[in-house]
């Protein structure tokens, strides 16, 4: 194999100091109980929210979408970011926001201070399937003795 298997995805290759990168990942957030709380209105400036989160953490969100009950973001993200810490920002500045803009309509759908579940989902996204990055691992030259 001669090329590298991300050969596709170079325009999101980013370079820093010590780093070439580039990872994506999906997260789904649901709100609490799954409660149909979202209207248009509200996913739209959910979106406005969260891009403002991820481009303080030097972030880009690629695509958002949702539906009443969850939302869906392809984040492209550094290295030195903790996804941990890029959800627990993105959750918590969504939901103080949101609950500050549209607190009559959002209590009537969630209540004791909670706008999303506790838990998420989060996949990696983007390159190679594992099955090419495994065959172009498996196919470097080891040096001569």
């Amino acid at each position: 194999m001669d090329s590298c298997p991300r050969e596709s995805a170079r325009l999101d290759v980013r370079t820093g100091r010590h780093v070439v990168h580039n990872l994506h990942v999906h997260l789904v957030f649901v709100t609490k109980y799954r409660r149909k709380a979202f209207t248009d209105a509200m996913l739209t400036r959910c979106e406005e929210v969260m891009r403002e989160v991820c481009t303080d953490f030097e972030a880009d969100l690629k695509q958002f979408n949702g539906e009443h009950d969850h939302v869906h973001l392809l984040v492209h993200y550094p290295p030195k970011v903790q996804l941990s810490k890029l959800v627990n920002s993105l959750k918590g500045v969504s939901s103080r926001r949101l609950r500050q803009e549209y607190d009559s309509h959002v209590r009537r759908y969630l209540w004791g201070g909670h706008f999303w579940s506790g838990s998420y989902f989060a996949g990696s996204c983007g390159g190679a399937p594992l099955t090419i990055v495994k065959q172009y691992i498996e196919n470097q030259q080891r040096p001569a003795a």
